[in-house]
């Protein structure tokens, strides 16, 4: 993605909500089930909170049942990067936004098997849903 965006922690901070900054800024978590979206059939793209880049459709969003919204795959593959994080004791893969390096959640290999097998574990705090894109 082009345009890299690099503000100052406190910058961040003015712009996003505590627990925006908590998530997308220091790598955090919200807890399980506390989100606000939920699956529907409403036409619409997800974007960073931090930065408005579009990340995720929800065409591409699934109950996955851990509490978290779930996609199996993004919008595409420069709009996300993926690290790998070692923190709390698990080898995971951390997404990132691409534009901003907000944290936005994991990707897991158990996805729906018949469309990409993986499961992009998104923290809501950290996307703004913008339906009819």
């Amino acid at each position: 993605m082009r345009n890299k965006i690099v503000k100052h922690e406190d910058e961040w901070r003015q712009q996003l909500t505590p627990e925006q900054y908590r998530v997308t800024r220091e790598q955090g978590t919200e807890p399980p089930f506390s989100g606000h979206y939920r699956v529907s059939d409403e036409h619409g793209i997800y974007h960073c909170v931090c930065c408005s880049a579009p990340l995720f459709e929800n065409e591409h969003k699934f109950d996955a049942g851990c509490g978290w919204p779930s996609f199996d795959r993004p919008l595409g593959q420069h709009n996300v990067e993926e690290r790998q994080d070692a923190s709390h004791g698990m080898r995971r893969t951390e997404v990132i936004c691409a534009r901003c390096d907000a944290h936005l959640g994991h990707v897991f290999p158990d996805g729906p098997p018949d469309t990409t097998g993986l499961r992009y574990c998104i923290n809501s705090v950290a996307i703004d849903f913008h339906s009819g894109e």
